[in-house]
This record gives C-alpha cells, sequence and structure tokens, in this order.
C-alpha cells in the first residue's frame, strides 16, 4: 500500500508504534489458562459416545445408537440465564450459575420426553479471569453429570468495550433425542388427568429483574434497598445465599417417570409461571384446575410479595411460586410417582386435575384457586 500523504498520517504527539491484541482489551494467554482450567471439569461431564476433548473446533458426539431406534427424533433447546448473573458477579460466587443454565436448557427438552444427550455453552465477559470462567465451567459441568449430558464445548469470548471487567454472560444449548413412540405432550393429554408438582428449589432462575427491583432497588426508586449479606430471619439465611441458590435439575428423575408411569406430559415452569407453562402442553379442549392450599412457596416468593406490595397474578405470572416442574398423568399412577421421584429428592404432589372445558373461557386455560397455607 502506498505511503499515506502527509494530511491523513497521525497528529503529531500520537505513539508511532503498532498496537497489539491485549492493549486492546483481549488477553489471549488469560483465555488459553482458563482452558487448562476448565480442562478437568470438562472430563468430568462426558458420555461414552464423546470423540475427542476439549480444544477442537467442534464437539463430536458418536450418533451411532440412534439407529437403534425405530424413529429417533432430536430435539434441541437453548437459553441463558438472565439476570441473576448480576447477583453471581455481585458476589464474586461463580460455580453455581452453571446449574441454572443447565437447568433452563435440558428441562426444556425433558418436558417432550427427550434424554439430553449433549450441551455445549457460550460464556462472554469483558475480561477473562482464568479462575472466573473455571468456576463458571465447573457448574455447568457439575450439573451436566446431573442431567445425565455431556459437556462436548464452548466458547469464551472477551468483549472489552461491550462488558464491564467483571461483568459475564452465559447461554448454553443442547441437543436431545426422543423416540418418537414416547413423545409427551398435548395429544395424550386427557380429562381426569392429575396434575402433580415437583417443588422447585426457590426461584431457580427466572424473574430476577422483578426480585432484584424489589428487594434490592434504591428506596426512592421502589426498591427495600436491601444488602446482599442482609441476614433474613425468615429465610433462615443471608439473602444473597437465597438468590444463588441453583436450579434443581429435574431430567433425570422425569425421564425414569416417563418410562416408569404413563406420563402423559411435563411441564418445565420458566418465565411466565405456573399457568402460562402448563397451558403450552395442555389440549385446547381440556381445562386444569389447581389448588394453591396444596402447597406452600418457599419464604422468599413471600418476602417478594410482602416487602415489594406484588400483586399475586404479578408473582404468578413472573416467578415459580414453588413449583419447578408438573407432570400430568393418570390417578393411578400418582403414588408410584411420587414415590420415584422422592426417591431423587424431589418432592411432589397432587395440585390439581384436567377436566372437560365447558366454557370458551377455560379451554385451553389453567385456572389457580384458593389460598396458600399462611398466604
Amino acid at each position: 500500500m502506498a505511503d499515506l500523504p502527509p494530511s491523513e498520517l497521525p497528529p503529531t504527539g500520537l505513539p508511532q508504534r503498532s498496537s497489539t491484541y491485549a492493549e486492546a482489551g483481549v488477553n489471549i494467554e488469560a483465555a488459553d489458562r482458563a482452558v487448562e482450567l476448565m480442562r478437568n471439569w470438562t472430563e468430568k461431564a462426558r458420555r461414552p459416545e464423546v470423540i475427542g476433548g476439549l480444544g477442537g473446533f467442534a464437539g463430536l458426539f458418536d450418533a451411532s445408537a440412534l439407529t437403534r431406534m425405530r424413529r429417533p427424533l432430536l430435539a434441541t433447546s437453548t437459553d441463558g440465564v438472565g439476570t441473576k448473573v448480576a447477583v453471581a458477579q455481585a458476589m464474586d460466587v461463580h460455580d453455581t450459575i452453571g446449574f441454572d443454565l443447565v437447568g433452563m436448557v435440558v428441562d426444556d427438552l425433558v418436558v417432550c420426553g427427550a434424554e439430553p444427550l449433549f450441551m455445549t455453552d457460550y460464556i462472554a465477559t469483558g475480561r477473562v479471569v482464568p479462575e472466573r470462567i473455571a468456576a463458571i465451567v465447573k457448574g455447568i459441568a457439575e450439573a451436566c453429570v446431573l442431567a445425565g449430558c455431556a459437556l462436548v464445548g464452548g466458547e469464551t469470548a472477551e468483549h472489552p468495550g461491550l462488558l464491564g471487567p467483571d461483568e459475564y454472560d452465559v447461554a448454553g444449548a443442547s441437543t436431545g433425542v426422543v423416540e418418537a413412540d414416547d413423545l409427551l405432550g398435548p395429544g395424550r393429554v386427557r380429562p381426569g388427568d392429575v396434575v402433580l408438582a415437583m417443588a422447585s428449589t426457590g426461584l431457580h432462575s427466572n424473574g430476577y429483574s422483578l426480585v432484584r427491583h424489589v428487594l434490592l432497588g434504591p428506596v426512592g426508586a421502589g426498591g427495600a434497598g436491601w444488602a446482599l449479606d442482609r441476614e433474613v430471619p425468615e429465610l433462615g439465611r443471608a439473602l444473597g445465599a437465597e438468590l444463588l441458590e441453583p436450579t434443581r435439575i429435574y431430567a433425570k428423575a422425569c425421564l425414569e417417570l416417563a418410562a416408569a408411569t404413563s406420563t402423559h406430559a411435563l411441564a418445565h415452569v420458566t418465565g411466565g409461571g405456573l399457568a402460562a407453562n402448563l397451558e403450552r402442553v395442555l389440549p385446547a379442549e381440556l381445562t386444569a384446575t389447581l389448588e394453591r392450599g396444596t402447597w406452600t412457596p418457599q419464604p422468599i416468593f413471600d418476602v417478594v410479595r410482602q416487602v415489594g406490595r406484588v400483586e399475586q397474578a404479578d408473582l404468578e405470572a413472573t416467578l415459580n411460586c414453588g413449583v419447578g416442574m408438573v407432570a400430568l398423568l393418570p390417578a393411578d399412577d400418582v403414588d408410584a410417582a411420587v414415590t420415584l421421584l422422592a426417591e431423587h429428592s424431589v418432592t411432589a404432589w397432587v395440585a390439581g386435575e384436567v377436566s372437560v372445558a365447558t366454557s370458551s373461557d377455560d379451554a385451553g386455560r389453567v385456572r389457580l384457586q384458593g389460598r396458600h397455607p399462611g398466604w
């Protein structure tokens, strides 16, 4: 290229030397160290079908086992953690957020009866701190082990200027498989099916914008102004510890439930709350009625409700209110289902029933009635 004319040369006084990627804010050596630190954890989250290891351009998974299925259907899901990462960053605790990521992704697959096979993650950060990245991946890998899926790869991207040095966001995607004859969903649901609720561990990973506004927001802006280290008697621990409680992963329990009972449908209770997510697997001609009196939500939900003076309708449309997963199945299978889920440390109970809709207002809708004990 020809030399620039004097008018296009840098102004006198600017450094007359080449710039580096590191000076721009991207540290390749730190990224390499992060890979080495996370390698131990990704090795733990393997399945026999995984080929190769960390460091390739793509994760490889031997799909030959699928040829033994009559009609294998691949299922895929992707999600993130949302603003819960802001709590993790503020507390400098990063090894639990991976459970939230995996739970949000694999339990969407399980809803249709699919076994999660493998997962990939994406971490974007303003500055790669190897130990922090490794802690995030540690949580993801440990959660993959609980879900029975392999962590076959991922990407860590350093975005200086877009994110602050200590800011990051995480996302992931997973692929699963289900035999076509075993596909769960609205087509199987029948009048008389029981609505079996499964307890959440708390907030899981939805509605944190509301929760943070209510509890952490400035007093003058409608928040309570609480600190994350505040001990909250109703919670029995500090607020930050409660807000970082990991999402429960239902994958293995629900797959066993589907195999051992005549489960017709599952609903993962995430954004939108219990009613909206249950309606996604409810046929248009049916309705479901749930009794709030059958369970008491964990204290965090009542704290948010009372401190923020949040109307119950808004609360239930935003948070899971104590129910993280729902199964629709025949009443004859309830006892076996409750026992099986208890073996996975998942508390379950009958919360309602499916019936034929008698009006257009009820068709395909879920009705919550009554009051939670103590509310």
